[in-house]
């Protein structure tokens, strides 16, 4: 199966059977994933560097997609009247989520799980420093709060000082800065973010029904999209697709959809979302649609028997398939092939850049990496994330930028590998490659790295 960047995964029915099936908005096509194996409840989780998906399925059984093989995985089985998020880890290789009174963390490439004992957590997520996890539990009055901790089991802290009704569609947001959920149940939807730093806490307007449902944060996490319950004589119920600011400020209205409510995800780029209609009787969606928030016009998708959840990936828009190779850098790696030589270390397109060159620098590898992620010039703004990894079987870094980079940036992160051998550029030795790459393509791009 090939597999593009940027397409929707989502829940399908056909026949009575529910999958997982892709929708690759290049060019229209659908690709079906599984056969069977996933339920109405079903929502497909990515990892951040697109390769993955995970979902709950038949028998709540949790499954893994690799996406470049097309196998599937069965590594667990979540019990009856459990939560099902799903969260990926930020190196994207460990699954976390809740299930017999214990936060779950299952390392897909090494196959083994390690766990924390946590009774009646839920809604389990990764901070993105990768050390830490957000989730749901209750206080000592068995009133349901969030809390943090760190995945050796440390530090537990409570956040929430919450006295009211529980805690529902937890999420916390893309920087870590945020969390939101809906209180108290299903018949009045209430949406609330609170600031992590403060424990401030900030209520959505939302719409005049008071039911609102499925509120996803943007990339950016500036934004929160979700679906506003509405009703009119003669009509009946349909839903809203709002937009509003984390701190409950700018809230507008989109477009309208014939469902009662309607799971809602962004792209990437933070400017469209897609989002599900054409229920009829109040029954299953049937059409997926999308909508630009710059340009509301909204645009139909796809139409099928029944779609469920959806999902969109946070890679790019294009298939990594031009290679390029530099003999002096002694590297090789892959590109979306529509990007445009500008020189020879600099390639850009209309979603995209790549550019190239080398670090001297010492041993450590740490130092390295803090060196170009703290630079003076605060390239990647203010509080910068690094995160460890191995490219190539080398030692390499991820720096990614935090909410304030300056716009002239175009959202820059940078890949830093350790060369296998030290390489020499005219007359001077270099012990490390360094690749900047807009935020989109980075992970994709860089997961193709070979030394010559």
């Amino acid at each position: 199966m090939s597999f593009y960047n940027g397409v929707i995964a989502y829940t399908s029915s056909r026949g009575g059977q529910y999958d997982i099936c892709l929708f690759n908005l290049q060019n229209g096509s659908r690709v079906q994933l599984t056969n069977g194996l996933a339920d109405s409840f079903s929502k497909p989780f990515w990892s951040g560097d697109a390769s993955k998906l995970a979902f709950v399925g038949k028998n709540r059984i949790v499954y893994v997609i690799y996406l470049s093989t097309g196998r599937i995985a069965a590594i667990d089985q979540i019990g009856p009247n459990e939560d099902l998020t799903l969260d990926w880890s930020p190196n994207h290789r460990i699954l976390a989520y809740t299930t017999r009174n214990h936060i779950m963390m299952y390392d897909v490439l090494s196959h083994r799980a390690v766990s924390i004992s946590a009774a009646n957590a839920s809604d389990v997520q990764w901070f993105p420093n990768g050390r830490e996890l957000l989730f749901q539990g209750v206080d000592s009055s068995g009133i349901q709060q969030l809390f943090r901790i760190h995945t050796n089991g440390s530090g537990r802290r409570q956040i929430t000082r919450n006295t009211d009704g529980p805690l529902h569609e937890v999420s916390l947001s893309p920087d870590g800065t945020f969390a939101l959920y809906t209180t108290p149940g299903a018949s009045i939807s209430l949406i609330r973010t609170v600031d992590l730093m403060s424990g401030e806490v900030y209520e959505i307007n939302g719409g005049g029904q008071a039911k609102n449902y499925y509120p996803t944060w943007s990339p950016n996490s500036q934004l929160i999209a979700f679906s506003a319950t509405a009703y009119t004589e003669g009509t009946g119920y349909y839903n809203e697709i709002r937009i509003v600011g984390k701190r409950g400020g700018n809230e507008r209205i989109l477009t309208k959809s014939t469902c009662y409510a309607t799971p809602v995800t962004w792209s990437p780029d933070n400017r469209l979302i897609a989002y599900l209609s054409g229920c009829p009787e109040q029954g299953l969606a049937t059409e997926m649609w999308m909508i630009d928030i710059q340009n509301p016009s909204p645009v139909l998708l796809t139409r099928e028997n029944a779609i469920g959840n959806l999902s969109w990936s946070s890679g790019g828009i294009l298939p990594i398939n031009g290679v390029y190779t530099n003999e002096v850098y002694k590297v090789r790696f892959r590109y979306p092939s529509n990007w445009k030589q500008v020189d020879k270390e600099r390639y850009e397109g209309t979603n995209g850049f790549f550019q190239i060159s080398a670090i001297g620098g010492g041993d450590d590898i740490h130092e390295v990496c803090r060196g170009e992620a703290y630079h003076k010039l605060m390239p990647y703004g203010s509080s910068p994330r690094i995160y460890d990894t191995r490219i190539s079987g080398q030692e390499a870094c991820l720096v990614y930028p935090s909410a304030d980079q300056p716009p002239e940036m175009n959202r820059q992160t940078a890949a830093i590998v350790r060369y296998p051998v030290p390489v020499k550029i005219e007359g001077s030795t270099y012990n490390y490659f360094i690749l900047w790459a807009d935020e989109v393509h980075l992970s994709s791009i860089a997961r193709t790295i070979a030394f010559l």
